[in-house]
């Protein structure tokens, strides 16, 4: 079982019933995302034609111009889960890749909240794409033990470090350019804050652990002077 399974999304009964299947096709920017919650295996079409004058659906049924600031958190969101992969790619610290792992797979999840609009949504619409709070302590708990294995901070440091502390640096800050567009869309109350939250103690664990990674493989941390 990966870690991907584990999340709502995967759970029989979605599966089975098809859930978010039909208009999240064209609302997610992420393909993947989609298959998650339709269960499909793949897609025999990547294209659909049904953007194509400017608009997408959201999970709701409403057709918003694809510049709303739904999609503009989804569209940051899913830049934040592309970068955290290229992290992945370049990491040497197995506990860190499980962990950045199972955190790609709750942005899906994250995202088809914010697909689900609570201006539109029904009762049913928001229980499928709820987004729980508990993640937010798993972010809090790895951030603490990570912590209590680096030397204390006693200046800023720059982003620098190994390669993939470095890069997830820079996933650090499309993570505080994520947790902006998801802002605006909680102060539209047009989502949960238990979203913006997420995604406000996601970036400080990318924080704790660019430097967990970046002292794995012995690299110099640049201090701000």
């Amino acid at each position: 079982v990966t870690c991907c399974e584990k999340s709502k999304y995967f759970s029989a009964s979605t599966v089975k019933s098809g859930g978010v299947r039909n208009t999240l096709r064209s609302c997610i920017v992420n393909t993947s995302l989609f298959m998650a919650l339709s269960g499909s295996p793949r897609l025999t079409k990547i294209y659909t034609r049904t953007g194509d004058k400017g608009t997408s659906a959201t999970y709701t049924g409403q057709r918003r111009r694809k510049d709303d600031t739904v999609f503009e958190a989804l569209g940051a969101t899913d830049e934040l889960n592309s970068h955290i992969g290229y992290v992945r790619s370049v990491l040497k610290h197995p506990e860190v890749s499980d962990q950045l792992k199972w955190v790609q797979c709750l942005l899906q999840d994250l995202q088809a909240s914010i697909a689900t609009p609570l201006s539109s949504a029904s009762e049913g619409q928001r229980a499928k794409t709820e987004f729980p709070a508990e993640h937010i302590k798993e972010l809090e708990q790895w951030i603490d033990a990570h912590s209590e294995n680096l030397p204390p901070l006693k200046n800023f440091i720059l982003p620098s470090g190994s390669p993939a502390g470095a890069a997830l640096h820079i996933a650090r800050s499309v993570c505080r350019r994520a947790e902006r567009r998801v802002t605006s869309l909680f102060l539209e109350k047009e989502v949960d804050e238990v979203v913006m939250k997420y995604i406000n103690r996601l970036s400080d664990y990318l924080f704790v652990a660019a430097r967990v990674c970046s002292h794995h493989e012995n690299a110099e941390e640049t201090i701000y002077k």
